[in-house]
């Protein structure tokens, strides 16, 4: 008996999402209950079509940088940093081509995280990339 070919969806590697933090798993279990959340309200299931690479600095933020590198090494599609300065500026120093998405309580434009906003009428915008 001839062995049968694989789907074409079975032979994809699903996404990969990187997600990097400067804490703890420990510390931040609630934060990814609503990082999935979000993502399945979006159509992203962990494991069933989208798979999430996490790194976490256990409080030891001069291993961000390290673990930034890792992560786009790995070739993730985009990197997310939620409620870490440190890990959204170590994910900005390691790559330009890849796309990071950060939540942060201040204007990121505060410590470099993005360029401040430029105002369209009365929106504002802002953009990852400084020019």
């Amino acid at each position: 008996m001839a062995a049968r070919p694989h789907s074409a969806r079975a032979q994809q590697a699903l996404p990969l999402i990187g997600f990097l933090h400067s804490g703890t798993l420990e510390q931040n279990a609630n934060r990814l209950v609503g990082f999935r959340k979000g993502l399945s309200d979006a159509g992203f299931v962990e494991n069933q079509n989208v798979t999430i690479e996490y790194r976490w600095a256990d409080g030891q933020n001069g291993r961000l940088p390290e673990l930034a590198a890792d992560l786009v090494r790995r070739k993730v599609a985009v990197i997310v940093a939620v409620s870490s300065q440190p890990a959204t500026l170590a994910a900005k120093a390691t790559t330009t081509t890849i796309p990071i998405v950060f939540i942060l309580a201040r204007r990121p434009g505060c410590r470099g995280a993005g360029r401040q906003p430029q105002s369209a009428g009365r929106q504002r915008h802002w953009n990852r990339h400084p020019e």
